[in-house]
């Protein structure tokens, strides 16, 4: 038995913890309304029984986690799809390293997909911002999250990302849960994504010392996931333009509106691809290298098959034409698609407050769905020159 007494702070509930967190939420006063949404055919009472009757976080995730990503794919999703399962070895545990669009959803589908093919389920480290109340806490916690502390002095920061590092490397190593994190702090608002250098320098601050050891027995699996319509899009846009002009401070229960905008958004079409894991081969030629540059290899494999995986929809290479009034990809779609793109974005736009530049806000929301595109290119043009990049 592993000794996780150390990592109580930021660790998820054990069963029994989460039993009883789990009571605490069957009391909630707004439980009768979810039971309603999410289990329609059954009393109002039904969902408190359920959770009440639940004696493990296994039952959790199987009997009320399990139906409500199966809801929110039903009513919001238009298809779902994924590829790349084979890529993992259900007798060995994993980093997912994936990018992030969404707060809630882009690890619930994987959890989703990691189920439906029996294999078990990650832990998945989530910032402790999001933590705004004891309900939400006990939610979280009782779904596997690993409490990553943000917004504290630089001293406080280091010690933190010391023990998250060991905690993720000791849960890998002695094969006791895989974990997901995400490639970046936080959700990638501009559609380029690219994995921060910071968050594999802390994933190497628990390690031996020997870069190539440190590393390989992370058994590091890159995903990427993709919409159609990007989750909480103009909240985004919102989001960069206003920072270009001065620090964004985030509004008391802005992570809260953007998880329940994310869930209840349409998302259109939606795929999650499973990326190859790191190669000892890729992980020796990076230990080669001096400092910083050892990271920047591990980083360019990582979103070489992020970028790879990520699918293109007819609203990546609309934008993408918008941007550069062009038609160079107009065999990927028809006028009227355009014409429906062009509605939508008009409509997300006039839900911001009129004080804010149009231009501006109308550029960055195309730049999120057309910066997919880019990076593609990108990659594309490194294969052909052999250099990096991205």
């Amino acid at each position: 038995m592993v000794d996780l007494s150390e990592f109580e702070s930021i660790s998820p509930y054990n069963d029994e913890e989460a039993v009883a967190a789990l009571g605490k939420l069957a009391e909630h006063p707004l439980l009768a309304e979810f039971s309603r949404t999410f289990f329609p055919e059954q009393s109002p009472d039904f969902l408190r029984g359920l959770l009440k009757s639940i004696r493990s976080i296994d039952e959790f995730q199987i009997l009320v986690m399990s139906k409500f990503v199966e809801w929110v794919l039903e009513r919001t999703v238009r298809n779902f799809s994924y590829d790349g399962i084979s890529n993992i070895d259900p007798e060995k545990k994993f980093l997912a390293l994936s990018n992030h669009r969404d707060i809630i959803f882009d690890p619930a589908i994987t959890q989703l997909v990691l189920y439906r093919n029996g294999i078990p389920l990650t832990e998945i480290a989530v910032g402790d911002n999001l933590v705004s109340s004891p309900t939400i806490e006990y939610l979280l916690r009782s779904n596997r999250m690993i409490k990553v502390v943000r917004g504290i002095s630089a001293r406080e920061l280091y010690l933190s990302s010391q023990m998250l590092s060991r905690y993720i490397r000791l849960n890998i190593t002695e094969q006791r849960s895989s974990i997901w994190l995400a490639q970046r702090q936080g959700r990638t608002k501009n559609g380029y994504d690219v994995t921060e250098q910071g968050l594999l320098k802390m994933l190497d601050m628990s390690g031996s010392g020997d870069f190539q050891k440190s590393f390989e027995e992370l058994n590091i699996i890159p995903m990427s996931i993709s919409y159609e319509y990007e989750p909480c899009d103009i909240l985004k846009a919102r989001e960069l333009v206003i920072s270009r002009k001065h620090k964004y401070v985030k509004a008391e229960g802005e992570d809260l509106n953007s998880i329940i905008v994310g869930i209840k958004q349409p998302k259109g079409n939606v795929h999650l691809n499973i990326g190859k894991p790191l190669t000892s081969e890729e992980i020796a030629e990076a230990a080669k290298c001096d400092k910083n540059d050892r990271y920047q290899l591990i980083r360019h494999a990582v979103d070489v098959r992020v970028i790879e995986g990520y699918k293109l929809w007819k609203n990546n290479y609309i934008a993408y034409d918008l941007a550069n009034q062009s038609y160079k990809y107009s065999q990927h779609y028809e006028p009227a698609d355009v014409e429906q793109f062009v509605t939508y974005m008009q409509h997300q736009l006039d839900t911001v407050e009129p004080e804010i530049n149009r231009e501006d806000l109308r550029r960055i929301f195309i730049d999120i769905y057309a910066n997919p595109v880019v990076t593609k290119e990108l990659l594309l043009k490194e294969k052909s020159t052999g250099s990096i990049l991205l």
